[in-house]
């Protein structure tokens, strides 16, 4: 009977001596890493414009990384010090007053390399009557409503000044109608109304002429990251996924 006493009570000592320890390692854990969750509150508040506040951080199997637990919110990856955090796949350096992407200023980076390496002569370009203020590369596709819709502004964002210059993307593949339709849109002698005519819906017989580009802008948007249509990259390598309005663009680019 003594003895069940006895390894009663070693027990119990035995589970709070555990759970002070536990308390305490947590505890030194968080002084440990003050100076991550300091860094990474403050510049994670300046991206989002609000009040981010960490629940805890704790220690990962990688001597590299720590796991910060957001309140309210997600789990992330960061170094120990809170300079470098991983975010959906993207490597952001933090500050207390700013996160700067730095995949993404690699993306610009490629956006304008490999867009820029083509010649316009690829391209079906709509330019302003006068002098163009800037210009935006649209990967598009005669199946897509939004790049239809995208189309209609054609005048209103030619009027504003901007250079509208395609690139074919078709979203069902090499082997889809799109595919053989913006063909036919690049194969024309007059590229310009028959991408016109073919965006409004007008049936006109297909010509997938030798030499085409279709194949390579399709392999080119896939390598810039492009998952739907209309993607438009900006003169400055931005990429805005989706349809914007004419106005919407001309405000993205500065122009008035």
């Amino acid at each position: 009977m003594k003895k069940q006493v006895i390894y009663r009570w070693l027990r119990h000592v035995a589970a709070i001596a555990t759970c002070c320890a536990a308390s305490l390692a947590q505890a030194s854990e968080q002084e440990t890493f003050a100076d991550a969750r300091a860094r990474l509150e403050a510049g994670l508040s300046t991206m989002v414009g609000s009040a981010i506040t960490i629940d805890r951080i704790v220690a990962t199997e990688s001597d590299q990384l720590i796991e910060v637990s957001i309140k309210d919110g997600p789990v992330l990856y960061a170094t120990h010090s809170g300079e470098f955090l991983l975010l959906n796949g993207d490597l952001l350096r933090v500050t207390n007053t700013e996160v700067s992407n730095l995949t993404e200023t690699r993306r610009v980076a490629d956006r304008l390399s490999m867009i820029g390496a083509l010649d316009l002569d690829e391209m079906i370009v709509f330019s302003p009557a006068e002098p163009a203020k800037d210009f935006i590369t649209v990967f598009t596709d005669i199946t897509c409503g939004y790049c239809r819709k995208l189309h209609l502004e054609m005048d209103d964002l030619n009027r504003r000044g901007i250079e509208v210059r395609y690139l074919a993307y078709p979203r069902g593949g090499m082997a889809s109608q799109g595919a053989r339709q913006l063909a036919t849109a690049w194969c024309s002698r007059n590229r310009e109304a028959t991408l016109t005519s073919l965006k409004s819906g007008v049936e006109m017989p297909l010509n997938e002429c030798e030499g085409n580009p279709i194949a390579e802008h399709y392999a080119l948007g896939n390598r810039l990251g492009v998952r739907g249509t209309p993607a438009i990259v900006t003169s400055n390598g931005q990429m805005i996924p989706g349809y914007q309005s004419a106005a919407d663009i001309a405000s993205l680019l500065g122009i008035e």
